[in-house]
């Protein structure tokens, strides 16, 4: 490890100006990636600029727009609220199959949306990938059994986080705070792909926060779910992921949901798959032309392409499971 400057800001005001006075600092919240990613020299921040002193950050409120989850509230916080395991499923099981207790415990709502990628390449100092400024993803024609099938373009990274994919399923947003002011935007607005900026994962700018998640009250109530496919029942990041959240009022389903992870450089929402359910009876619904035709664009690798069949039978377990609840 090396030298650096270690802020703690009580307010947001205060640590967004840290982060635009000097262009080298970093966010630290939870510290489970960026620390990782500083012992493996992938990143040197001159500053850490840390949010635990920010008390608003942590607020986890309730009215009549629905739930609002400040950035640095814990997933062990989220997962384990009756209230959101109960108006929420989803998001609390989404929030529980995140790595272990341990770091749960400290891992964050904000820091979980904005890790890095876990790709071996982006990861190893020995690889200048595209996302560190080099000229080329090692992904093609490298090792590439865990990497994306759809949207890949140039960098072929898949996003790590199992919390985005079960929000986009309830439609959620993300409050910001840029330029001395807050605005709110669609969770689906907030991740960037490799087609729009390689080197990044989400809008933010330096000295831009995170400053809350919100699930619009008609998202809530719902039943739902959140499936993780791993190689190993601890730790492991998804090699597919569903979130399925649906509302139903006598066996018709008039509102859904349904979101797929681990398959492509941002977390996806799949219009098709919520179109085909909504005004469908339960338990009469046949998804194979419609998961063929969201799939027909997937462009698999050369070990990776596992992951069409592996999202089709994860999306369709999740809506059973769903069904299964009502």
């Amino acid at each position: 490890m090396y030298p650096f400057n270690y802020y703690s800001p009580a307010t947001i005001t205060e640590a967004s100006s840290a982060l635009k006075k000097d262009p080298g600092s970093m966010v630290v919240a939870g510290s489970t990636d960026l620390l990782s990613e500083m012992k493996e020299g992938v990143v040197r921040p001159s500053s850490l600029i840390s949010l635990t002193e920010i008390s608003s950050l942590r607020d986890v409120t309730w009215n009549e727009n629905g739930l609002s989850i400040g950035a640095m509230v814990t997933l062990t916080e989220i997962a384990s609220d009756p209230m959101i395991r109960r108006r929420c499923s989803v998001l609390s099981e989404a929030s529980e199959s995140v790595a272990t207790l341990q770091i749960r415990n400290i891992g964050t709502l904000g820091g979980n949306l904005c890790q890095r990628p876990r790709c071996w390449y982006y990861r190893s100092p020995q690889f200048n990938c595209l996302k560190k400024g080099g000229d080329h993803c090692f992904a093609l024609g490298g090792i590439d059994r865990y990497h994306a099938i759809l949207g890949g373009s140039r960098c072929f990274i898949v996003h790590p986080s199992d919390v985005a994919t079960g929000l986009l399923s309830v439609s959620a947003s993300v409050t910001i705070y840029s330029e001395g002011s807050m605005h709110t935007l669609p969770l689906s607005e907030f991740f960037v792909g490799p087609e729009s900026d390689v080197t990044r994962e989400n809008i933010l700018s330096q000295g831009d926060l995170m400053i809350a998640v919100n699930i619009p009250s008609f998202a809530l109530d719902r039943i739902g779910v959140y499936l993780k496919s791993k190689e190993r029942q601890s730790m492991d990041f998804a090699l597919a992921s569903a979130a399925v959240s649906i509302e139903n009022r006598d066996d018709l389903i008039v509102d859904a949901g349904v979101a797929v992870g681990g398959i492509a450089p941002v977390p996806l929402t799949l219009a098709e798959v919520e179109g085909h359910l909504i005004n469908s009876r339960v338990g009469n619904i046949d998804l194979r032309d419609t998961l063929d035709q969201v799939f027909s664009d997937a462009r698999p690798m050369s070990t990776n392409g596992y992951k069409i069949s592996l999202a089709k039978n994860y999306l369709r377990r999740a809506i059973t499971q769903v069904f299964e609840r009502m």
